[in-house]
């Protein structure tokens, strides 16, 4: 019996000191988890390659009122490649390569003495800066920079080439547009463009009979849909800690 009063003793005092020896440890650390980082829905950087189609419109250009082109449309088709950038975070800046082949175009002015000028434009193409607005899936861009065009020219004379000489190059010159551009899945976006080419004013130098008509200018009016497929491109993803 004593000795069952003994242990019984020494487990209270046991069960009296447990809650103090508790509180010497402390209470368990509180980790703070960081918030979760969401990725963009919509991410515009990256490479992409894609092709398009449209319509070519020349303007109204003439040498002293001998028409050489009256509005003339023509078919477009071509492959586009270029590189975005996001930043700040809805704008995009970018740069993209383009090339047109045009649907055949006979642009003729027939002289007085006899002559016919024939400009026969094969294909346009540009380099271009790009500067968007992103809303997400969405994007509306401006474009400008360089631009050539593919011209084959030819003088005649009943039919018989004539040597001929202008005093600027018409194939090379400048381009400016506006778009805009929508994800429509995960790597693809499709867009729709007007873009116009100014390749400048020349005039003949030789056969000399016709340097008194004056200049005649090459641009062209164009508008083009399109398709994308991007690489690189963040879709819709969860959440990541």
């Amino acid at each position: 019996m004593k000795k069952f009063l003994l242990a019984t003793v020494a487990l209270a005092a046991l069960g009296a000191t447990a809650p103090a020896y508790g509180a010497d440890l402390g209470a368990r650390p509180y980790y703070n988890k960081a918030p979760a980082y969401a990725a963009p829905l919509y991410n515009w950087t990256g490479f992409y390659l894609g092709g398009h189609l449209g319509g070519a419109f020349s303007g109204s250009n003439n040498f002293n009122g001998l028409v050489l082109s009256d509005y003339s449309a023509r078919l477009l088709g071509g492959v586009q490649a270029g590189a975005d950038y996001q930043f700040a975070p809805n704008w995009v800046v970018g740069a993209e390569g383009q090339y047109s082949w045009l649907g055949k175009n006979n642009l003729n002015a027939t002289f007085p003495n006899g002559m016919v000028y024939n400009n026969n434009q094969r294909a346009i193409a540009s380099i271009t800066a790009r500067v968007g607005y992103t809303w997400g899936p969405g994007m509306v861009y401006v474009k400008g920079g360089y631009a050539y065009s593919d011209n084959s020219d030819t003088v005649t004379l009943a039919g018989a080439p004539v040597f001929f000489t202008l005093d600027k190059n018409h194939s090379n010159g400048y381009t400016v547009g506006a778009g805009v551009e929508y994800m429509f899945a995960p790597n693809w976006s499709a867009k729709a463009e007007y873009q116009y080419y100014d390749f400048g004013s020349a005039r003949f130098v030789t056969p000399v009979v016709l340097a008194p008509f004056g200049t005649f200018h090459n641009d062209e009016h164009t508008l083009k849909v399109g398709v994308n497929y991007r690489f690189n491109f963040a879709g819709p993803v969860a959440a990541r800690y």
